[in-house]
């Protein structure tokens, strides 16, 4: 083989080389980066779930508090009476 010829041969595989190390390390990258993205997903619906159960126990409270302080008709009855009198 000429000098050219394993130059050549040496340069192709160390092109070689590289390229598939970068795309290796590029897919490890992003899988990374998904993996967090997931990670941040889930911390948002708990933090979402977590908000929702505050606002229910907030709004049953209240709605204790208004029941005592006024008569509140129970809610099927006023269902039934609205679809009688419509």
């Amino acid at each position: 083989m000429s000098r050219v010829a394993k130059l050549s041969l040496a340069a192709a595989i160390l092109t070689t080389t590289a390229v598939i190390w970068g795309v290796h390390f590029q897919q490890n990258k992003e899988r990374e980066t998904m993996y967090q993205g997931v990670v941040r997903d889930e911390a948002r619906r708990r933090e979402k779930m977590r908000q929702r159960e505050e606002e229910l126990q907030d709004s049953l409270r209240k709605r204790e508090i208004y029941e005592r302080v006024q008569n509140v008709p129970d809610a099927s009855s006023g269902v039934d009476h609205l679809d009688k009198g419509g």
